[in-house]
């Protein structure tokens, strides 16, 4: 009797055993099966946060804004924008470069990234290896200006006077590094005039002295300039983009102007984290593509001064590798001392 029940027991214990067994191999079998699933779930399924590289209420945060509100149509989800403005864009680009490369974090950047590498002592991250490149977005030409009071009324004439009386006549810019500074300095190599630059903290400040007349002339973005110029304020002298904008067609280039090869905009695109899956970013680069083309996108960025752009990742990247060397080389010509980040 003792030895049946015995027999039992062990028997039981067996059949026990491998229940147990069985079920943790289907237990395994269902968590290897519901990784690869979670993996491959569709991009994107949550909210995506975008590091706008400027303060909010600008010209390059407007344009995100209407550009952000037609992409969230197209992916199905949110485009959140985060501004984070401060030294020429390094602290916005450095918490880009930061985020995870997941595809849930991509910044829109401006022409500081190509600048700030030479400009600054310390930049801690590189524009090219750094970050993985969807498109360019817009191009936003500068316009150079003048008071009305200036009696000059074309690019010669500003040139003939800066060499007339060098180092006179006061230029504003919206900083050292802006893209106004550097299309300045551009203008006194290529032409030989010498000006007195007058640094602001921001356009704003730099376009409203210009308007009481305390300074003589500006580059600034024709969103910020034209209005005054079409109010008799300001005169427009010249664009400083290769090729004539289709936001001022009537303004003659510096380059046809008698400076050949000037070239200098204000430009603004999209990049992600290093290392962002290809699929993810030639996703994002095809939507964001098809937003832009867009009549009433294009109709709207027109009203902000920008002409669309819509670049592959290649050439967005050679774009990027050429300002970069650009500005190199106007930075050490033009004696620019190296700022520091504050």
């Amino acid at each position: 009797m003792k030895g049946s029940f015995k027999k039992v027991s062990i028997h039981m214990l067996h059949q026990a055993h491998n229940r147990l067994i069985s079920c943790l191999c289907a237990l395994l079998l269902s968590v290897a099966m519901i990784g690869p699933a979670q993996a491959q779930e569709p991009w994107p399924n949550k909210p995506i946060r975008l590091i706008v590289t400027s303060p909010a209420g600008g010209p390059s945060d407007i344009a995100t804004r209407i550009i952000a509100e037609r992409l969230w149509k197209v992916l199905g989800q949110a485009v959140v924008i985060d501004n984070r403005g401060g030294a020429n864009g390094i602290l916005g680009t450095q918490a880009l470069a930061a985020a995870a490369p997941d595809g849930y974090t991509i910044g829109m950047i401006q022409a500081g990234l190509a600048i700030n590498p030479s400009l600054y002592d310390r930049v801690p991250y590189d524009p090219i290896k750094d970050f993985e490149h969807i498109t360019q977005a817009i191009s936003v030409p500068n316009v150079l200006v003048v008071h009305p009071s200036f009696a000059v009324n074309s690019v010669a004439d500003l040139v003939s006077a800066g060499k007339a009386r060098p180092g006179e006549i006061p230029f504003a810019s919206a900083g050292t590094g802006s893209s106004g500074h550097l299309s300045l300095e551009l203008l006194q190599i290529s032409s030989g005039a010498r000006f007195n630059h007058v640094p602001y903290k921001g356009g704003a400040p730099a376009i409203n002295e210009l308007l009481g007349g305390y300074v003589k002339a500006l580059f600034s973005l024709a969103l910020v300039s034209m209005p005054h110029v079409r109010s008799g304020k300001l005169r427009a002298l010249a664009v400083s983009s290769a090729k004539r904008s289709s936001v001022v067609p009537e303004l003659p280039t510096i380059s046809e102007s008698g400076y050949p090869g000037f070239d200098v905009t204000g430009w603004f695109g999209l990049i992600a984290p290093k290392n962002t899956p290809g699929p993810i970013v030639a996703k994002l680069h095809d939507e964001v593509v098809q937003v832009l083309n867009m009549p009433e996108t294009r109709e709207l960025l027109k009203k902000q001064g920008a002409d669309v752009v819509g670049s592959t990742p290649g050439e967005w990247r050679s774009f990027i590798k050429h300002e970069t060397e650009k500005w190199a080389d106007v930075i050490k010509g033009a004696g620019i001392g190296k700022q520091t980040v504050k």
